[in-house]
């Protein structure tokens, strides 16, 4: 057994609660900016003072339409400026918020509905208003962004006092709850996780003020948000910006992320693996169309030896020549599509990979690697800047300590870990043990720093017939950077050896000629770039490549990208069948 603890740095109060940074900020500075939105194309500013004056508007608004204490209201949205707003407001009414992915299908969002008990909710426009509408008829409450909910809650509480909203904030403490947040649902019914006040803030402060102080605390810091507010590492992100005075702004189209990243200019940046490995395939793809592919590849060489030399006293004259030279040629031109201000990004949701970790920081991007679940108020441990381990996921943040069990299972303790499953006590005892460790299903390794590396995950074990016990996500991270392929699923639960039901990515496969043969061949490298890391009996012998891809939209993925293995292994099963025909 291993275990290690950082001490924590800010011990956060229970009397405080998500809204005072809103109103103490507006207090002290005013004129301070806080958030920019879109508007006729221009990043137009947002002050503390006037985001105080629209949360609560909408919160007064909330109050007069009948949202008591503790109610909980749903927020069904792409991520926009008018969702911080609401979930801001909801809190200050004393709400619980619950966020839904605007992706969402009519079963699943009448399931977290009607199991949160949410007395209205937020819609980001009509087809949203409908499915709402369609999924709980009785929901005494919707209002749509689009059809002018924040303007109509104004008005609905113009005639709710200052006073009457003061004891609504003050109602709630550290203790209470503050969101509902619903798994993903990668098998059964999603289960909804409840964070408190202090789950948020102690995190929140602990993180900013501890691992990633740097990067928060920057005379002109700015965070662009593209994940979807529905995921709990994005409303974190949420949090902290808020929490540290951060200039935070949303763009809700992950297609129109590069134009806004350069005009917006963000200094920190947040994603899963699967943007960065598109920022890399993108730029190798637009340097192979102009015929500059080996230079490409040559300057990535480069910036990864660079990077890794780092990690060995630093790069010879020579390799620092040659960084210099692509710097200039290569280098300057991809941190210029970031808006030429961007230094750090985390990464979470699944591992980067060291390859990628290790190229983003030798052109002059340092992705720092998180590992946390939505039960653990997203992040448990981080990276941490000028002391980044690529290839693992960081140390814990200060108040969290992480212990690795006798079966390898990572275990976490700390006041950031949730207060239980919304109305799933059997769930929930089967998470947290009577000594409060909740239990991840996540399996891994610390180092003698206390940094910690994730190895595979319980319930992905596979084990051969040969009972071969094989970790299917290293394997699939690693042939998922593959410039031409979206999604790997590794296979060999009871089968005589280990394959790939692997997918191509059709934004990379319109920029390329090639033949089926010539496809295979790229596949197969891949492959036999990924079995390198593991043993014979764990190495992929057969893989088949399926036609389209694995996505939300086919019922594959789950919002934060992540496979729903069940789901596939159920439609694919005569691809399956044939490759252990």
């Amino acid at each position: 057994m291993q275990e290690y603890t950082v001490p924590v740095l800010v011990d956060v109060p229970l009397s405080a609660n998500c809204t005072d940074a809103v109103f103490q900020r507006a207090a002290d500075t005013p004129n301070a900016v806080v958030l920019k939105v879109q508007d006729g194309g221009e990043w137009k500013p947002v002050t503390a003072g006037e985001f105080r004056q629209k949360v609560a508007g909408v919160a007064k608004g909330l109050i007069a339409t009948g949202i008591e204490p503790g109610d909980r209201v749903a927020l069904m949205s792409r991520t926009r400026y008018e969702w911080t707003i609401a979930d801001y407001a909801i809190w200050a009414a004393g709400g619980v918020g619950v966020p839904i992915y605007e992706t969402s299908s009519t079963e699943q969002v009448r399931w977290i509905v009607s199991d949160s008990g949410a007395k209205g909710a937020f819609a980001e426009t009509a087809s949203h208003q409908e499915t709402l509408r369609e999924a709980a008829p009785d929901l005494p409450h919707v209002w749509t962004f689009d059809d002018g909910a924040i303007e109509a809650l104004i008005e609905a509480g113009k005639d709710v006092t200052d006073d009457t909203l003061a004891e609504r904030r003050a109602s709630r403490g550290g203790h209470d709850l503050a969101t509902i947040i619903y798994t993903s649902g990668t098998t059964g019914l999603p289960k909804g996780c409840q964070i408190t006040h202090d789950n948020l803030l102690f995190t929140a402060r602990n993180v900013a003020q501890g691992p990633l102080e740097r990067m928060f605390s920057l005379d002109e810091r700015a965070v662009l948000l593209f994940l979807p507010l529905a995921h709990s590492f994005a409303r974190m992100v949420e949090i902290v910006t808020v929490e540290t005075g951060t200039v935070l702004a949303h763009t809700p189209n992950m297609k129109n992320v590069a134009p806004d990243l350069q005009a917006f200019k963000p200094t920190f940046l947040l994603g899963v693996p699967r943007v960065f490995e598109k920022v890399y395939n993108g730029a190798e793809q637009k340097a192979t169309a102009d015929g500059k592919g080996k230079i490409f590849a040559t300057a990535a060489q480069v910036a990864i030896d660079y990077s890794k030399a780092r990690n060995d006293g630093g790069a010879g004259l020579g390799l620092r020549l040659k960084h210099a030279v692509f710097d200039k040629l290569v280098y300057t031109k991809l941190r210029a599509a970031t808006g030429s201000r961007l230094t750090h990004a985390v990464s979470g949701g699944s591992a980067l990979g060291e390859r990628l970790g290790h190229f983003f920081r030798g052109v002059g991007i340092e992705v720092l690697e998180g590992y946390g679940l939505t039960e653990t108020s997203a992040p448990s441990t981080v990276n941490i800047p000028g002391a980044n381990k690529i290839g693992t996921v960081g140390r814990p943040f200060p108040g969290v300590t992480i212990r690795i069990a006798d079966d390898k299972e990572i275990l976490v303790k700390g006041r950031h870990i949730f207060s239980g499953y919304w109305n799933n006590e059997k769930a929930t005892a089967e998470v947290i043990d009577a000594q409060g460790w909740f239990h991840t299903g996540d399996v891994g390794e610390l180092d003698s720093d206390g940094y910690l590396r994730i190895t595979g995950r319980k319930k992905e074990i596979l084990v051969t017939a040969a009972g071969k016990n094989v970790a299917p996500g290293p394997l699939e991270d690693s042939i998922r950077g593959h410039r031409l392929i979206s999604q790997v699923l590794v296979i060999g639960d009871d089968r005589p050896f280990v394959a790939a039901l692997v997918t191509l990515d059709p934004e990379a496969m319109a920029g390329v000629d090639l033949t089926e043969e010539q496809i295979r061949a790229e596949v197969q490298g891949a492959v036999d770039n990924a079995n390198k890391m593991v043993s014979k009996a764990e190495q992929i012998k057969k893989f088949v490549i399926l036609e389209g891809d694995l996505t939300e939209e086919s019922g594959h993925l789950t919002p934060s990208l992540k496979l729903k293995r069940n789901i596939v292994m159920r439609d694919y099963a005569k691809q399956v069948d044939e490759i252990y025909g």
